[in-house]
């Protein structure tokens, strides 16, 4: 009996930590090739845990860490001359994820139909959905980068739902 309710109680733990982390440590929150319509993954995903943030976001880590992330997962996308990386921050509770992207500046930014709440600029796009806090950024400014963005986010989007 104590063995089935440890059982119960381990598989309870696990099923959480997945739902906080994604389905695996690969990083499966990142949308794969053609996911996005013109849109290719170039790198492999790279995790950061909340201890190892600092090697990713020296300087900012703390702020996250403050607010409750458990990990950090990005990678690296093309589609023709536009390269752009995509960070999915994961955090221990949506309130956490909304508190970062509350305190981001919105100036020059027009809000998107994508996640919770999204601010759409000219070479970056950032959205809360529930627990994850996702940021879009374009390396070069190019005349359809919003539009571009937004298709790769709604990608994105789509694999936090999973």
């Amino acid at each position: 009996m104590k063995f089935a309710k440890l059982r119960l109680v381990a598989g309870a733990a696990g099923a959480l930590w997945l739902a906080a982390c994604g389905s695996s440590a690969s990083g499966n929150l990142l949308p794969e090739s053609g996911e996005a319509p013109g849109w290719m993954k170039t790198s492999d995903t790279r995790s950061y845990s909340a201890d190892e943030l600092w090697q990713y976001i020296d300087g900012e880590a703390e702020r996250y860490i403050q607010a409750g992330v458990v990990r950090a997962l990005t990678a690296d996308y093309r589609r023709e001359e536009l390269e752009a990386k995509v960070d999915v921050y994961v955090m221990k509770d949506a309130a956490g994820a909304r508190s970062l992207f509350d305190a981001e500046p919105a100036a020059g930014s027009r809000p998107a139909e994508v996640g919770d709440a999204a601010r759409l600029f000219r070479q970056s796009l950032v959205f809360v959905k529930g627990p994850y806090l996702v940021r879009i950024i374009a390396y070069q400014e190019t005349h359809g980068a919003p539009e571009a963005l937004l298709a790769l986010a709604r990608a994105v989007e789509a694999r936090l739902g999973e």
